[in-house]
């Protein structure tokens, strides 16, 4: 480091446009959606290797330090629906998937849930934030690449899933085709 990145105690300046030095959103910048998909990775976490029912994860998830700042209205849609359509979200993931399902991490799983589910059930958040919201769950909670995997796969079902708004993206030049 040159001593333009080092504040007077000798320690690395903190970048002030709202990410960690890893390039994650700093806790400050996130809205309380962004938390509640962090809440509900984790929440759905617990179900797919603890086999912990919802409502137990539920109540555990909800006393953790900083759930009052997330949305709990889109955390519960997020868990709870998740679970209730796993079989209907694996159905979509799996013919993308280059592995068994039992071979993906169950941090990308649970990513690749929030992310369908958000596609077909919450259309008043755009398909360019659930992708962006979904790979930086990925970077914060993930192995080293889990982030391209999730995209990889959740890229490929929005056209499938959100189809004229991919289609208007792609007519503008703001998607890939």
């Amino acid at each position: 480091m040159t001593e333009n990145t080092k504040a007077p105690n000798g320690k690395p300046r903190q970048s002030r446009s709202g990410l960690t030095s890893t390039g994650v959103r700093k806790a400050s910048a996130k809205s309380t959606r962004s938390r509640a998909r962090e809440f509900a990775v984790q929440a759905l976490y617990q179900h797919l290797v603890g086999r912990n029912d919802a409502e137990s994860i539920d109540q555990f998830t909800r006393d953790l330090a900083g759930f009052h700042k997330a949305d709990a209205a889109h955390y519960d849609a997020l868990l709870h629906g998740s679970i209730e359509a796993a079989d209907q979200l694996d159905a979509l993931i799996v013919p993308l998937l280059d592995r068994k399902l039992e071979e993906i991490s169950p941090i990308e799983h649970a990513v690749m849930w929030i992310g369908v589910y958000e596609f077909q059930n919450c259309l008043d958040v755009p398909w360019r934030v659930v992708l962006n919201e979904c790979i930086e769950l990925a970077k914060e909670f993930g192995g080293t690449d889990g982030h391209k995997y999730v995209n990889a796969v959740l890229n490929g079902l929005a056209p499938q899933l959100r189809t004229a708004e991919v289609e208007a993206d792609r007519a503008s030049g703001k998607a890939k085709p």
